[in-house]
């Protein structure tokens, strides 16, 4: 089976099955979200979302978050991974946002990724989720899954994007990333994948390989 005939039954199942595909991160604006996508950096999404409630509750704002202290923000999130570093991006994230962009999130990539704390994931991830921009963030699910199926070989994140945002249409690009994470998260995981339950099946390369 060709690449493009892989992507095109790949895409056309998500298509039919998922199509209302979204993030499982809790949150009520884009400033919401942008603090928990970076919480999120190598932290599973359950346990974000236990920690930001608290967090939302004490810094409902990003001037409140910006005139924190970086030692206060780490007693609440504590429980994820890296506390002390994502502590002081969130505060100097949100100071940023407001020397630079009045207090919005902005929605370029470059933009997204000049702020503490935002990587490319990081920004990839808002820019689709609130500006619905034609960009597919690649994480680890999505990494590995776009191996598997065998829709990439690229040895970098920045290779299985550019792939992925090859072959997969602009207007379908913000729920692909979505598709692949929640397929990667459930079916398609990293130890034990559960290859029998996958619908992929008959158009994945790897199947039979596990």
């Amino acid at each position: 089976m060709t690449r493009k005939a892989r992507y095109e039954q790949i895409v056309r199942w998500f298509a039919e099955n998922r199509p209302e595909a979204q993030s499982e991160l809790d949150f009520d604006s884009p400033f919401q979200l942008i603090c928990a996508v970076v919480l999120s950096a190598q932290c599973t999404d359950k346990r974000v979302n236990m920690v930001t409630p608290a967090l939302f509750e004490r810094f409902p704002t990003v001037e409140a978050l910006a005139a924190a202290e970086p030692g206060e923000v780490y007693q609440l999130i504590k429980s994820v991974s890296y506390p002390n570093s994502k502590a002081a991006h969130l505060v100097g994230m949100a100071r940023k946002l407001l020397e630079v962009h009045g207090g919005s999130v902005p929605s370029d990539i470059d933009e997204l990724m000049a702020l503490p704390g935002v990587g490319r994931k990081t920004a990839n991830v808002v820019a689709s989720i609130v500006y619905d921009k034609p960009v597919i963030a690649v994480d680890t699910h999505v990494f590995r899954v776009s191996h598997r199926l065998g829709l990439s070989d690229g040895k970098t994140p920045e290779a299985v994007e550019r792939d992925l945002e090859g072959h997969i249409a602009e207007d379908l690009r913000p729920v692909a990333h979505h598709w692949l994470i929640l397929h990667g998260r459930y079916i398609c995981t990293a130890r034990t994948p559960r290859c029998g339950e996958c619908a992929l099946k008959e158009w994945c390369k790897s199947y039979g390989k596990f």
